[in-house]
């Protein structure tokens, strides 16, 4: 179970102070089948797009209920930026598009378009730049997405966001 606050223009959530810059702010980047492919930091997701807060409960068999607050940018808005090279008219156009996230620790998930996109799942996914209050500078960004019961597609310290058509399979 998870709450998601709604969007706000005018009362964005306030970043808390800390986090050390001192090794250099981590990077990752936006490609694929995009008009403007982004390389960001987490001060450029704080900076440039509304803040939202999530407050996610996991509940994972092994290790029982765990309660967070993330607070970042909509997935989308981000996409929205760079570009995605659909059809926004059309929207079985969208509807074939993935998004594949990799994580500095290896780990990755894949997402659909539709899931993001608010004609379909309008799913309110999150690039965290504060977890629990501290700022992720250092750490990096992380994927939030706040229907899953359990953690596996929060992917951390955000290497990379490719986005890409899915090819239809080869008939048998």
């Amino acid at each position: 179970m998870s709450r998601l606050s709604p969007p706000s223009r005018t009362t964005a959530v306030r970043p808390t102070p800390g986090g050390s810059e001192s090794a250099g702010p981590r990077r990752f980047l936006i490609r694929g089948q995009l008009r403007r492919p982004l390389t960001l930091t987490v001060a450029d997701l704080r900076e440039r797009w509304p803040q939202r807060r999530a407050e996610v409960v996991f509940d994972c068999a092994t290790n029982g209920p765990q309660y967070h607050t993330f607070e970042g940018p909509l997935l989308r808005d981000v996409l929205d930026e760079a570009g995605p090279a659909f059809d926004a008219r059309r929207r079985k156009d969208r509807s074939r598009y993935l998004l594949a996230v990799t994580g500095g620790d290896g780990h990755h998930t894949v997402l659909s378009w539709a899931e993001i996109d608010p004609d379909f799942g309008d799913a309110p996914v999150l690039l965290a730049t504060a977890m629990d209050g501290r700022r992720l500078d250092e750490a990096g960004s992380q994927l939030v997405v706040p229907s899953d019961r359990c953690g596996a597609r929060y992917i951390s310290a955000i290497t990379g966001i490719w986005v890409g058509v899915c090819d239809p399979p080869e008939p048998s």
